[in-house]
């Protein structure tokens, strides 16, 4: 019964700490998806590769939106003309760059902002890295749409006619619910595997793993896979583990998971074919895991 009742604890402190924020993330994903164009972003986009990643790292701050919805945006800005490199760059950091995340994490870490300058300034690189890579290994884009289906896609969104105010805010709620619904499930399982883990795994077993600077960034890592937690959540999620785990593996899991999860994976294999997905997860996961491992270092 106390074993219950700890475990109870746990989840509940999770889950209450995390819905505020999933709430307010999701209400301005729906404005985002509403009201502004990916048409507008195209325009700015720098023609020059390597400034074209920077802008797609950096463009991230400005749209609010967990990794659940990045996929389906950044497809439609590559059908626009955005640049491979950028895009990637792009759906990479956007889930962890944006104010609501980087508050959370704030938040979720007792108002340390020495953790919230890690997360994103480690993601951040391993963006930028991994988006150069992607220019070099894959010159011709990617998508299983085929040129001609793009340019229809194109075409569409082009001559879609734009809709009136009232209609539009009317989306922004059906958006924020759908994608509350969406997350809130992976929510939910992060924080009871997150609770359970707490619970009935011995202390002794997890700083044994923590002690394998290497092992343990690659466990969390994993972690952060399968929970697929909402990036606007799992900060709190991760600050759960801080007295088993290095800041380097805690790092690697509030990178990692918004980058590469089961939920994105199985929509990056719906727009891009296996090979790129294939070659992305693993780009991900080394510099990742270099990342982690400098922050272990230093930190």
């Amino acid at each position: 019964m106390k074993t219950f009742l700890q475990l109870n604890t746990i989840f509940l402190s999770m889950i209450m700490e995390a819905i505020p924020f999933v709430l307010l993330g999701v209400l301005i994903s729906g404005v985002i998806q509403s009201f502004i164009t990916e048409r507008w972003i195209s325009r700015i986009m720098p023609k020059n590769r390597y400034l074209a990643s920077l802008f797609g790292c950096s463009i991230g701050i400005l749209f609010p939106s967990c990794e659940c919805g990045i996929v389906p945006i950044t497809r439609r800005l590559l059908n626009k003309g955005v640049p491979l490199n950028a895009g990637i760059a792009f759906m990479l950091t956007g889930p962890i760059i944006n104010p609501i995340v980087l508050f959370s994490t704030y938040i979720a870490f007792g108002n340390d902002w020495r953790v919230v300058a890690i997360r994103s300034g480690m993601a951040f690189l391993v963006a930028l890295a991994v988006s150069l890579c992607v220019a070099l290994l894959f010159p011709v884009l990617p998508l299983r749409l085929n040129e001609q289906q793009v340019a229809a896609s194109a075409e569409n969104s082009v001559a879609a006619p734009r809709q009136p105010f009232f209609p539009k805010l009317g989306h922004v709620f059906l958006h924020a619910i759908d994608e509350f619904f969406s997350v809130g499930k992976y929510l939910v399982l992060g924080a009871f595997i997150a609770a359970s883990m707490q619970t009935f795994i011995p202390t002794s077993s997890l700083l044994h793993i923590g002690s394998n600077p290497i092992m343990a960034s690659l466990v969390m890592m994993g972690l952060a896979f399968t929970m697929s937690l909402c990036s606007e959540a799992d900060a709190f999620i991760a600050s759960s583990f801080r007295s088993t785990f290095s800041m380097g593996s805690i790092s690697a899991f509030l990178v990692y998971g918004p980058m590469i999860d089961i939920k994105n994976t199985l929509m990056l294999l719906g727009s891009f074919r296996g090979k790129f997905v294939a070659v992305l997860i693993a780009l991900v996961t080394l510099f990742t895991l270099i990342g982690s491992l400098i922050v272990g270092r230093f930190v």
